[in-house]
């Protein structure tokens, strides 16, 4: 045994020494009458502590497992932060416009008509409508997500979602500059112009009266892509979402927008 522990060992005996001792002197203490009550008193003190100390132990664990219960909030908390920041991160760079809204289905036309006819009739004080009106060029909306997992596998291929609406920006680069020169007279054209316009004038049939078209030419032309094989593949996938047609005729393949 060396130094130290021969001291713990002196230290604790020296301890209990004393803790004898104040025992015997409480005992000469409660054989006195008058010190009775007031060691009476003192116990009494000593068991509402007690029972203090209990409430307080208790009262301490249940702010453990409500620190603990705030903890796993937390974590909660910072996952969904951390799901809004990649979100933000992560938009899509092709979502639907706000007026652009799906093709109603069965009886939704019938309802555009009852509210088209609940609507108030237009005074003809209001004028003509604006000329710009006449004009507007078509756009094909942009592929949901959903409608992307509809494509069957051997179709998609490697094609990712925002490739195929960097195609559907390119048809809508290509429908408008086609247009907006069609649109326009023909003697404010310059000669370049006025060729196109031509060109797009012999391009029509009675297929395509009324409708926004486009052929290979025109993407090669107004998009600068090159249609190959995978842009085709592409095409064919549009054409599955029902957001273009083929007609063909006169050696001519027109992509006709729906």
């Amino acid at each position: 045994m060396n130094h130290c522990e021969l001291e713990e060992v002196t230290q604790h005996i020296n301890d209990k020494i004393s803790m004898i001792r104040r025992l015997l002197e409480l005992r000469a203490v409660a054989k006195d009458p008058d010190k009775r009550g007031t060691l009476l008193k003192i116990e009494q003190e000593v068991s509402a502590i007690n029972v203090l100390l209990d409430r307080f132990e208790r009262y301490v664990g249940e702010q453990r497992g409500l620190l603990k219960h705030l903890k796993d909030l937390e974590g909660f908390f910072l996952e969904d932060e951390q799901d809004a920041l990649h979100l933000k991160n992560n938009i899509p760079p092709h979502m639907p416009k706000r007026g652009q809204q799906a093709a109603p289905q069965g009886g939704g036309q019938v309802a555009v008509q009852s509210r088209q006819t609940d609507a108030p009739p237009v005074s003809q004080e209001q004028g003509p409508p604006r000329k710009h009106q006449r004009h507007q060029i078509k756009e094909m909306e942009f592929i949901t997500v959903p409608e992307f997992d509809s494509i069957p596998p051997y179709m998609k291929g490697r094609v990712t979602y925002d490739q195929l609406n960097a195609a559907v920006q390119s048809i809508n680069t290509a429908v408008t500059s086609k247009y907006k020169i069609l649109h326009q007279p023909v003697k404010t054209l310059n000669n370049v112009s006025r060729t196109l316009h031509q060109r797009f004038k012999d391009q029509e049939t009675k297929d395509t009266k009324g409708q926004f078209f486009i052929v290979e030419q025109d993407i090669r032309e107004f998009a600068q892509l090159k249609v190959d094989k995978r842009f085709v593949g592409m095409l064919n996938m549009l054409r599955h979402c029902q957001r273009l047609k083929e007609v063909r005729g006169g050696g001519l393949t027109r992509f006709i927008l729906l």
